[in-house]
């Protein structure tokens, strides 16, 4: 199914049906399984690990009533030595009914913690009444190993979910096999999301058979557009926690989804290409500011490539959901004012991002990135390098995993005897698609 369709689709389905479209239709075992998600404890999922990073990590998870959350971490297998941390920031632990997310820092480069989570029960009356009902802490012990020059080089992408269960347990399954340092969520995971029981349902508590997908392998965040659409995806943090702000310069404060980790012998450089639209389109009502997102994102860009960490590492990979190049003429570049239709171009929203190509792919290639992997198209395709484009790049395929064309893909990425190995797994059928070599800088 190619994008278009799978949207079109989607939402005629929704809109027939009256309700919010969340997940893919298809899905004919959502009623099934909804009926065994009724809440009955107060931690109600396994932790997803969020922000991965040399000195700190982010724990999120699900509660059914209104708690304050925790995290014991240490470096003990049995936790002998455990730390806690609770959720919230100085002066108020925060209270939330729906999701718990604790940040722990201070943490050594590439060193394996062990943790568990744990919440307590709030009966709360207004600002003199509040109590603890009851302290719950999980059995179960997982682990994660942070970032730094020290850590193993070997990441996964996995791009365009959209909420196809089927396909997203099969994506687990595969990154479980491969066990990669982290892994970066490359866009799409949402449709368009009104409310946070739906963006918990996609993050939080997905419809697989693993539970824990991301208990003990941390993941990083780039967003597509779809992860804009809708009020709840509007503060996405609620869900997926901000990166650390020591982590950004104060001009950089609002840049809480790009990330330059350096991970063994590779830099990972997450970017935001925002919108498939102009923010002049008449559909969006004024209502969004992806241009002006894109050039902060240039000086971030520039910043960040400078840093001690990122600039001496033998491979600089970036990632970004919609791609930075294409060959084909009459693909739309996603700049055609005022609202993204010309009869030159086959779509009226964009294939490739010209804009952020402009702005960040000169830095790039200056600092020396070999490789730049995107997703939107929902199809796997690789762009060799030319005389003046001296990065090559990997577009990973789509949500439905019966698709010839638009298969989903996990895109792997190593480090062998000094070279950038990245295997592009077909999850269709199991076989290695492509394999991609690139030489350090």
């Amino acid at each position: 199914m190619d994008r278009r369709n799978f949207i079109k689709s989607s939402a005629l389905a929704a809109a027939a049906l009256g309700v919010t479209p969340y997940i893919n239709a298809s899905n004919t075992d959502e009623q099934q399984l909804d009926k065994a998600d009724s809440p009955t404890d107060l931690i109600d999922s396994a932790p997803v690990l969020q922000n991965y990073a040399a000195t700190s990590i982010c724990v999120v998870f699900s509660v059914t009533d209104m708690a304050n959350g925790f995290v014991e971490y240490g470096l003990k297998p049995d936790l002998s030595d455990a730390m806690k941390v609770k959720s919230g920031g100085y002066r108020v632990t925060d209270m939330n009914n729906e999701v718990v997310r604790v940040r722990i820092t201070g943490l050594r480069p590439a060193t394996r913690y062990y943790y568990r989570i744990g919440a307590d029960r709030i009966s709360y009356g207004g600002g003199y009444s509040m109590k603890i009902l009851e302290s719950v802490t999980l059995p179960t012990i997982y682990s994660f190993t942070t970032a730094g020059k020290d850590a193993e080089s070997h990441f996964c992408v996995i791009n365009d979910t959209h909420a196809y269960w089927n396909t997203f347990d099969a994506l687990s399954k595969k990154i479980a096999q491969l066990s990669p340092s982290c892994v970066i969520w490359n866009g799409d995971a949402c449709n368009t999301e009104e409310t946070i029981e739906s963006q918990k349902r996609i993050f939080i508590k997905p419809k697989i058979s693993q539970d824990g997908y991301a208990a003990n392998i941390p993941y990083l965040y780039c967003p597509g557009n779809h992860d804009l659409r809708g009020m709840a995806n509007r503060n996405l943090e609620n869900v997926w926690m901000y990166r650390q702000p020591e982590e950004r310069l104060s001009r950089d404060w609002d840049l809480g989804r790009n990330f330059a980790v350096r991970m063994g012998d590779i830099a990972l450089i997450g970017l935001d290409t925002c919108e498939d639209k102009l923010d002049t389109n008449p559909l969006f009502a004024g209502l969004f500011n992806s241009h002006a997102y894109r050039e902060a994102q240039t000086e971030w860009l520039r910043h960040a490539l400078k840093q001690k960490e990122i600039a001496s590492a033998p491979h600089i990979v970036a990632f970004c959901h919609i791609p930075l190049f294409d060959s084909d003429p009459k693909h739309n570049p996603g700049d055609i004012a005022p609202a993204d239709s010309d009869p030159a171009y086959t779509h009226d929203y964009a294939i490739w991002q010209r804009t952020c190509a402009n702005l960040w792919t000169p830095l790039l290639q200056k600092a020396g990135c070999r490789v730049i992997i995107s997703a939107h198209t929902h199809k796997y395709r690789f762009d060799a390098p030319d005389g003046s484009r001296k990065w090559a790049q990997i577009v990973g395929g789509g949500p439905d995993i019966k698709s010839k064309k638009g298969y989903p893909t996990v895109i792997e990425g190593l480090v062998k005897n000094g070279e950038l190995v990245i295997n592009v797994h077909n999850i269709a059928t199991g076989a290695i698609k492509a394999t991609h070599t690139f030489k350090a800088r």
